[in-house]
């Protein structure tokens, strides 16, 4: 009786191990009439039935890099995403295995992103030792100048961005000469030694422009910063290792719409490997359809633009990437600069102005959704004139367009 016992048990035991794993059948087709490279795939995992721990991708029998994100926070995942290649008008099957225990496989890390506390004791720019995840501020509090590289850095092996956490939360640009990950190393600020190794630097002057595709309120005739915000947050909700998500919430933000309420913002920043361009996803807390933004990209000096009049806008300029006082040890930078905004967003595409190519924005819901994306002239591997990054942003926006069908 006692060893019937023990096998019941045993067998009550393997099947509960066996009902914590579910396998699902994933499709991906491109039906473009062009070859993929870095596709997103993202796997809600919410609609999977299981409180997953870990996962596993594979493809004919070929294990595949994949990521588990905490979105919010709970303690529990909510997407799993992995990256594809795929040929154009093709579709490719791949078996994702889910299983409520374990912890996520380990794979080479693709991407990176910090956020760093200034260290005054140590007087080196990319020696700081000071990280940290999330920073909350109140109203009227600047932590700019607090905040190593003023806010958080995310990068992947072709581009970096990096998002001041101050009124203006402008998108600013680190390029590279060759691909590979080195924020790390040189924590935005490149030592001699570095950029004679061949390591990247700031490429881009912002000031008070849009930057890269910030978001700001309007007025009705202006872009109007955001200065007057409850709580302001920064965090690094991902660190990879094939996608970067850095977080902007601002709680209580008056918009300076003529006659409207204060609204609560969250902002994500999301870059994948093997991609250069940025998805920007905005959420509010409630329908804007009565409220108008300003977003663009800055007009960079002595640039020429392109513009389809349908959301996309670019620009290839050559300007210094820091201010006056600043440019010791600097060199005049040639960069592309791209945002595409959906055609049912853009209340107003503007003319270019001292500052900016600006639009003004808007949508009915409470979610707002572009991208943005750059080059360096110092690339090895990029772009290096007007027409080759115009023909690539035309294409860009295909993409963006026409995203893979993923069905699970």
């Amino acid at each position: 009786m006692k060893r019937k016992f023990v096998t019941m048990a045993f067998l009550a035991a393997t099947l509960s191990m066996a009902a914590a794993q579910k396998t699902i059948s994933v499709s991906v087709e491109n039906s473009s009439k062009t070859d993929r490279k870095a596709a997103p795939v993202v796997i809600q995992l919410a609609q999977c039935g299981i409180d997953v721990k870990s996962a596993l991708v594979m493809n004919n029998g070929t294990e595949i890099p994949s990521q588990l994100d905490d979105l919010d926070g709970d303690g529990k995942y909510d997407e799993l995403c992995f990256l594809t290649d795929i040929g154009k008008a093709s579709k490719q099957a791949f078996n994702v295995t889910l299983e409520d225990n374990g912890t996520p496989r380990s794979y080479e890390p693709q991407v990176y992103a910090e956020m760093l506390m200034t260290n005054k004791k140590i007087k080196s720019n990319n020696k700081q030792d000071l990280y940290i995840s999330s920073l909350t501020v109140d109203n009227g509090t600047n932590p700019y100048w607090m905040l190593h590289h003023h806010g958080p850095a995310f990068e992947n092996d072709m581009v970096a961005y990096r998002i001041y956490f101050d009124h203006r939360q402008t998108v600013d640009t680190y390029g590279k000469y060759r691909k590979g990950l080195e924020i790390k190393q040189t924590q935005f600020y490149p030592s001699k030694e570095q950029k004679a190794a061949g390591f990247g630097d700031d490429v881009l002057w912002v000031g008070e422009t849009f930057g890269l595709g910030a978001l700001r309120g309007w007025n009705g005739s202006a872009p109007q910063m955001l200065k007057d915000v409850d709580h302001r947050t920064l965090r690094i909700v991902s660190r990879g290792p094939l996608r970067t998500i850095v977080e902007v919430v601002d709680e209580g933000w008056n918009t300076m719409n003529p006659g409207k309420e204060k609204i609560d913002m969250t902002t994500r920043y999301t870059l994948y490997a093997g991609r250069r361009d940025c998805f920007v996803d905005i959420k509010f807390d409630r329908q804007v359809a009565d409220y108008q933004f300003a977003t663009g990209i800055i007009n960079v000096k002595n640039s020429v633009e392109l513009s389809d009049k349908d959301g996309l806008r670019g620009c290839w300029g050559t300007d210094w990437p820091v201010s006056e006082k600043d440019s010791a040890g600097h060199k005049r930078e040639t960069v592309g600069l791209g945002i595409s905004i959906p055609a049912k967003n853009i209340v107003k595409e503007l003319p270019a102005d001292k500052d900016n190519y600006p639009y003004v924005v808007g949508n009915a819901t409470d979610e707002l959704h572009y991208n943005i994306t750059f080059c360096s002239d110092n690339e090895n591997f990029g772009y290096h004139s007007s027409k080759e990054w115009f023909d690539y942003l035309k294409a860009w926006k295909e993409e963006l367009n026409a995203p893979v069908k993923v069905s699970y």
